[in-house]
């Protein structure tokens, strides 16, 4: 298996209980020329980040990476000071911590629009992402595209993000089944990412943190290869040690066909 993996944790949230630990890792799979899937385990901030990129030339690497890069910068620079300039305005419904995910996003998705237009190689690039961010008790849940989160609590695993995705869309108003969905011929069609469009809506919202509770950000190279039932039984069985269940996950995939490049974080709450 070729493949990259960060191992974090613990980040303690100061003044708050919340502690987690976390660990990540990619692989390009079998049938891909190369990886365009980047991830970030910045345990020093609680922030944790997977983005799948897309177009020609490696371009969809660089969309990635941007993402991770710049999000990161972002909140790294927002960590402690109330008086960082922030290029978009704060929507005053959303706490500090969401608006940091949120603003950092929109700001990703600039850099990569900006960067396609500049270099004709890069035009059309773009990339989903998935962020959670440590927010006092809890985790903000921030997304763009089809990579998902799922959270497994108390033996069960339920996804906390809804797909940006042409067949995402027909689930949800009941035209397919999920079963369908995963053989549909334009499954691999998203409806929103980062990098097309000079501004892009970002979906967030707060998850209540639980210990015990493993958050699972991911890539559809992992959704698209392992069912959800089966991505529960591996999470369940190795649940004990987060490394190991990343590269079992990642295995999963590749044995199953492994047609992406597949990313997978996890985060546990202690």
């Amino acid at each position: 298996m070729t493949s990259t993996a960060q191992h974090g944790g613990p980040f303690y949230n100061r003044g708050h209980f919340l502690k987690v630990i976390a660990s990540g890792g990619t692989d390009i799979g079998k049938r891909r020329g190369h990886n365009e899937d980047s991830f970030g385990v910045f345990d020093d901030l609680g922030l944790y980040i997977v983005a799948d990129g897309m177009g020609g030339h490696a371009a969809g690497e660089v969309a990635s990476g941007a993402a991770v890069e710049t999000l990161h910068d972002f909140i790294a620079a927002t960590a402690g000071s109330e008086d960082t300039t922030w290029p978009y305005e704060r929507d005053e419904k959303l706490s500090r911590t969401a608006n940091r995910l949120a603003v950092g996003i929109r700001l990703a998705n600039k850099v990569i629009f900006e960067k396609s237009h500049a270099e004709q190689e890069k035009s059309g690039m773009g990339t989903t992402i998935v962020a959670a961010l440590v927010d006092g008790d809890d985790l903000q849940v921030a997304h763009v595209g089809d990579s998902r989160v799922y959270v497994f609590s108390q033996g069960a695993l339920k996804r906390i993000t809804a797909d940006h995705s042409y067949v995402g869309e027909l689930v949800a108003s009941g035209q397919i089944t999920e079963e369908q969905a995963r053989s549909h011929p334009f499954r691999n069609i998203v409806t929103r990412a980062l990098g097309t469009k000079l501004d892009v809506k970002v979906d967030i919202g707060r998850h209540r943190a639980a210990p015990g509770d493993i958050f699972l950000l991911c890539s559809d190279g992992l959704t698209g290869m392992v069912r959800d039932d089966e991505l529960a039984k591996i999470i369940n069985r190795e649940s004990d040690n987060l490394t190991t269940c990343v590269s079992h996950l990642i295995e999963a995939a590749n044995k199953n066909g492994g047609d992406d490049n597949i990313t997978a974080v996890l985060v546990r709450v202690v």
